[in-house]
Formats: C-alpha cells, structure tokens, sequence
C-alpha cells in the first residue's frame, strides 16, 4: 500500500470516526432530553414545528396540580380526565386519580394492568413526588404524582405513570460517562492512527538514515531489507542498489590500485632485467674485458639483442594501454577469410618449419567467405598465440595446428600444441595482463606477460571471443570465436 493511499485512509477514518461519534453523541444527547427515536421522528413527522412545542408531561402536571388547588372537582369529571389522558399518550404516558381507596379514572392503558398494584399511598404531599424508575412486569415505568382533597375532603391522588425506554433511561442516567467515553475514544483514535502512520513511514526512514550514516562512515558491508512495499521501500530497493554498486565500484578501484601496483612491479622487473644485461656488457666494453674484437662483436650483439627485448616490452605495454582505454581505432574491412586463412598457414609452415616445428592445418572454409576484421590486429593476435605456445614447448616432438571451420553464425579457428600444457588452476588467468604460469617471470620462457591480454583486448573489439583448453602434459588449445558478417557494428547489412 503507498504512502499515500495510507494517509488518504488515515485521514479519512480521522475524520469519520469522530463524525460518527459526534452523531452517536447527538443522538444520545436528543434521545435523553427529548425520548425515545420513534417518538422523535412521530413527531417531526407531524410537522416541525411540533418539535419545539411545550408538551412535556410537566406541563400536564401543573395543569393538574392548578386544578386541584382551583377547582378539586373537575378532577373527578371523566371528560376533563381523558381529554388529559389522550395528551399524555403521546408522551407513552397515562393518567391515574384516586379517591379514597378507589380509582375513579384509569387510562385504558393500564388497565388490567400490574402497575395498579404498585401505585404510591396517599401521604398528604401536596408537591409533585417523581420516583425513580422501577421494573413492573415487563415494563421500566415511573410515577409522577400529588395528593389533594376532593371538595367533601376526600384524599385524592393524581398519578402520572410513564413507560421509560431502557435506553433512554441509561442514557439519562450515564450520559456523562458516556460522553467521556467517546472523547477519550475520538482522542485514542486519533493518537493511535497517527501513531501507526507515521511509524510506518518514520521507522524505515530512520533505518536509511542509520544505514547513511554507516556509508558516510566507509562502512558498506551491510544490507537493508525493504519492510514494504510502498513509495519508502522502493527507496530502500534504490539505496540498496546503490549501496551495491558503490561498493561493487570502490571494490574495483581497489582492484585497479592494486593491478597498478603489480603493473608498476612487473614492468619494473621486466625492464631492469634486460638494462641490468645491458649495464653489465657496457661496463665491460668499457673495462676491457671484451679484448679482442670477437669478444667486442659478441658483447654488441647481447646488448642489441637485450635493447630489442626492452623495444618490444614497451611496445607491447604500449598497445595494451591503448587497447586498454579504446583509444587504438580498428581499421576494419571486409576480407575473405578462406584467402586469409590460407595465406596465414602459408606463413605459418615456413615460420615453423624453421624452427623444428611440425605444422599441419585444416581450414574448412568455403571461398568467398567474408567476414569483417582489421587484418593487421588479427595477425598480431595469431602471432602472441604462436609466440606463447613455441616458448612452451618442451618436447623433443613439436607439434602445431591450425583448424578453422563455419557454424551457423561464427567463424571458429582453434590453434593447438603439444606443449607442456597449464594447470587447471592457472587456466582461467592466462588472458589477464602480466600474468604467468611461470611464477619465476623467466623472461626466456614467460615473455612479457601481455601476448594473451592484447589476444583478448583485440578478440572484444571485433565482437569475438578467446578461450583456452588444456591438458598438463599433452598440450593446449586456444579458440578463437569471431562473428560471421559483412558490415561495420551499428551499420546496417
């Protein structure tokens, strides 16, 4: 539920709980000073202005009382008794005067009836008496009534018997508490409404808020779990992501820092190796010790050679970086790869053949087979993965081989040797820059550390792939994946 449709609802029951209320109080309120409901709407259904008349049974009362003072006898004329009688019973109320012993008039309403029994004794009271209401039978009643004398000095009664509603009368009679009781219940309500409320959106706040300042702090090894599923626990899935992928980011920085670090050490071992050959043979030219010119041609020759290890070094660190940062533009075109395929295994067999190596191929590729790649960048990609095997290769048997084939929507070409092979465990490293199976950095055996990572740099930026199987022992092969089209990436066929 959102946040709003939770403060549209608690608004609305802050204002209709004490409506209601306000209503219920009213209706008690009309209910104890003017009777009972059906009275109410009998009333108003006769005409408004009837509600506002004088007709309680007190008016009847002292009409009652001024004729027995005034004239006693007409209280004995059952004319003048009913025409009272049928004004009372409007009000649920009927009239009762007695004689002596005997009553001399009883509204037809109470007649037969057990109230007869219960009628207050004469006591000589000339004040209106009104007794509290009693249960007689079935009915809650009350009396009114006055003692006079007849004009032959008879003890007379006049009773008014009324019927109370039980509700009217525990209205009348606890209407102070229950009006109490309804402010304190429009008060808890409105506490407790806005209590829940403003928990319900305080409470996840303050835990952002905690969660904030743990941020602020450095802190990012915690999680915070949406408690719902409103406007605040988007938020909480937001600032969640966002925690994520700031300590995903200061993680990477970390990583960089430290592969910069290593990059720092590497090159530095990398490139003191050879100028530290270097130092050594100029110092002995320098010294003397190369005598003789042989000596001298010999000594030449190393520093040239280590010279040139130092060029390719840096020339290798130098394409990476740029590869590293796209800034090394592609020249692409569209190239018949069954033409370069074989032009690169003609290469190959006369490169390798040289070196005591036995090349075979199979490059099953129909002519006219077109892909798009630069054709510079994917020699120099053939090349660190024949460099990397032949430094390697450690039996007396070598062996490589090239396959090349079609799927569906890719070119494959897989390169194997039968070298020494990698370890499982250094197998999924091999393409990261700087690193080597040869924990020695030998540069004789392990090179620059960068041939795989450039292989790799340059596989993405023709949208392939490069992957390596190997068996320790037997020898590896390296997979290379490249898309199967004729056009540029973003331009249409």
């Amino acid at each position: 539920m959102s946040i709003r449709i939770k403060l549209l609802l608690s608004y609305a029951a802050m204002l209709i709980i004490p409506l209601v209320i306000m209503c219920f109080t009213a209706v008690l309120l009309v209910v104890a000073f003017r009777g009972d409901l059906q009275t109410i709407r009998e009333q108003y259904g006769a005409g408004a202005h009837r509600m506002f008349e004088d007709q309680p049974i007190e008016g009847f009362l002292k009409e009652l009382k001024r004729s027995a003072n005034n004239n006693p006898a007409v209280l004995s004329e059952s004319g003048y008794l009913s025409g009272i009688d049928e004004e009372l019973s409007a009000n649920k109320s009927g009239l009762i005067v007695r004689q002596g012993q005997s009553l001399i008039y009883t509204s037809p309403s109470w007649e037969n009836s057990d109230i007869l029994e219960h009628l207050p004794a004469f006591e000589g009271l000339h004040q209106v008496e009104r007794n509290a209401p009693e249960r007689i039978g079935k009915q809650l009643v009350t009396f009114a009534h006055f003692d006079f004398r007849f004009p032959d000095q008879t003890p007379g009664t006049v009773i008014v018997v009324t019927t109370v509603n039980p509700l009217v009368n525990f209205t009348q009679k606890f209407f102070p508490i229950l009006f109490l009781i309804g402010m304190l219940v429009l008060i808890l309500t409105n506490t407790l409404l806005t209590y829940f409320v403003s928990r319900s959106i305080i409470k996840p706040l303050q835990k952002l808020k905690a969660a904030m300042k743990r941020m602020e702090a450095g802190d990012l090894d915690f999680q915070v779990k949406p408690t719902s599923k409103d406007e605040i626990g988007e938020l909480s899935i937001a600032f969640e992501q966002m925690r994520h992928k700031l300590q995903h980011s200061i993680r990477t920085q970390i990583q960089y820092e430290e592969n910069r670090k290593e990059l720092i050490s590497n090159i530095s071992h990398d490139l003191r190796t050879p100028l530290t050959a270097i130092r050594g043979y100029v110092d002995g030219l320098g010294d003397g010790i190369a005598d003789t010119p042989e000596k001298q041609q010999k000594y030449i020759h190393i520093i040239s050679s280590k010279a040139e290890e130092m060029d390719h070094l840096i020339d290798e660190l130098f394409l990476y970086s740029k590869l590293d940062l796209n800034r090394l533009p592609f020249q692409f075109e569209i190239v018949d790869v069954h033409a370069f395929l074989m032009d690169l295994s003609g290469e190959l067999e006369f490169d390798l053949g040289k070196q005591g190596v036995q090349y075979a191929s199979s490059i099953a590729v129909e002519p006219e087979t077109y892909v798009l790649i630069d054709q510079d960048k994917m020699k120099r990609v053939f090349a660190n993965i024949i460099d990397n095997g032949l430094k390697y290769m450690d039996k007396a048997e070598k062996k490589m081989e090239l396959r090349a084939f079609m799927t569906n929507h890719d070119m494959v070409i897989q390169i194997s040797d039968t070298g020494r092979g990698i370890e499982a465990g250094a197998l999924p490293h091999i393409f990261e820059r700087f690193y080597r199976a040869d924990l020695s950095r030998n540069s004789r055996t392990g090179g620059s550390g960068l041939g795989l990572a450039i292989a790799r740099q340059i596989l993405d930026g023709h949208g392939g792939t490069i992957r390596a199987d190997s068996i320790l022992g037997e020898g590896t092969s390296i997979t290379i994946t490249l898309p199967r089209r004729k056009h540029k990436v973003g331009e249409a066929q």
